[in-house]
């Protein structure tokens, strides 16, 4: 093999844990939402800049509390202030977590596709009259060009 980015073997053990954990993680962050596209797109967003900004808002809210409408929710504030200062960095973590996983996807996909052009490649140049055109075949059809767009239904 030409590349080997990298070389790793996963055993079932270590598979059954993994998967046992990724579970738990599941039942514990049952409270998570998922948005839409429209919905992310339309709420107001928190930069790393805002974060000092709504802390300070939620003291001057709590000291000033005459100053707000009556229904203002002082502990529906604190209690997301709260949880967003909790999972912040849990978030992180995971955030590194895939990016780690992403990365190793990425480069054990291309060690697998490389391996399987450099066997595509002997199969090309020293695979004829050797009983293996049909293999070669199978695998020249991943680079067969299509007429029209790739979406596009095939005419009857």
């Amino acid at each position: 093999m030409s590349q080997d980015r990298i070389s790793i073997t996963v055993d079932a053990d270590r598979m059954d844990r993994i998967d046992a954990s990724l579970s738990a993680l599941e039942a514990d962050l049952d409270l998570l939402i998922a948005l839409t596209p429209d919905e992310r797109q339309d709420l107001v967003k928190m930069g790393t800049k805002s974060r000092a900004f709504c802390a300070t808002a939620l003291e001057v809210a709590e000291q000033h509390a005459g100053l707000m409408p009556r229904d203002f929710d002082f502990g529906a504030f604190r209690q997301d202030h709260l949880a967003l200062d909790a999972l912040r960095p849990r978030a992180a973590r995971l955030g590194h977590l895939m990016q780690r996983m992403a990365d190793t996807e990425l480069a054990l996909g291309s060690d697998v596709m490389a391996a399987a052009l450099e066997v595509y490649g002997v199969l090309k140049v020293a695979g004829k009259d050797k009983g293996v055109d049909e293999a070669r075949r199978e695998l020249a059809s991943r680079f067969s060009r299509r007429r029209g767009t790739p979406d596009a239904a095939p005419s009857t």
